[in-house]
């Protein structure tokens, strides 16, 4: 392989995609997935639409198992170490991918490759134990854009900082006192186990695809609503992604 593009391709819709990104799409042979099972089929039938749509005629799909990883407690260090081991085994995959490809290759990542995803520290790994090939970045729509897009907000007040961060850092350390905090990768509901005071909440799941579902108001009146609704949507498919935004109403 003399090439790799690493596409950010947005929340969900395939009309988020840029022309850069077509671009991309277009010129590549090879596009490695790695798999998340038949309960996420779903996730790779969207990233397969946009290869119809958009693919040169001819090109390949090698789908890669997702190896398992542990899961761990709130302890920081450990969380680290467990992921970090995760994203080696991971990178070890793709490398043999790598290994056996010829011409242009992509990855196609959900949102942007620079917020809250491994694909470039895994890309890091193979070309740091050898492999030479060239690798471009292609920018996409975040989860946090298209959070912020359909609640039709903008993320901070005048002047106010915005904090991103994990709904395992929410927990430890609660809402940002100054400016706003969005939240990702929380799949324990981590709002309702701060305390509410006067904070407001908007919050967004499965962004970009046919059952995106919002919810909004000040926290302590919507953290029950929002449980349920994402419950809901995760039993329908066995998973469901979702980023909310917190601000203390005094900053609105």
């Amino acid at each position: 392989m003399r090439k790799l593009y690493v596409i950010g391709i947005g929340a969900g819709d395939r009309r988020q995609l840029t022309v850069q990104a077509i671009e991309a799409i277009r010129e590549a042979d090879t596009f490695f997935v790695i798999g998340k099972g038949e309960v996420k089929r779903e996730l790779t039938e969207v990233r397969a639409a946009m290869l119809d749509a958009y693919a040169s005629p001819g090109h390949r799909v090698v789908e890669i198992a997702d190896p398992p990883r542990d899961r761990v407690g709130d302890d920081a260090g450990d969380y680290r170490e467990v992921v970090a081991d995760w994203h080696r085994r991971r990178a070890e995959l793709l490398g043999a991918a790598f290994d056996t490809t010829t011409g242009v290759g992509a990855i196609l990542v959900w949102g942007d490759p620079a917020l809250y995803d491994s694909t470039l520290r895994m890309v890091g790994h193979v070309r740091t134990a050898g492999a030479e090939f060239d690798c471009t970045v292609i920018p996409g729509v975040t989860s946090v854009q298209a959070l912020a897009a359909a609640h039709r907000v903008v993320l901070h007040e005048i002047g106010e900082p915005v904090h991103i961060t994990t709904g395992r850092r929410l927990r430890a350390e609660g809402a940002a006192a100054d400016g706003s905090t969005v939240v990702m990768l929380d799949g324990e509901c981590s709002f309702a186990r701060i305390p509410a005071g006067d904070l407001h909440i908007w919050w967004g799941a499965n962004l970009g695809l046919p059952d995106q579902t919002l919810i909004e108001g000040p926290l302590r009146e919507v953290a029950d609503s929002i449980e349920r609704r994402r419950e809901e949507l995760r039993a329908a498919k066995g998973w469901v992604f979702d980023i909310y935004l917190l601000r203390r109403t005094a900053q609105r």
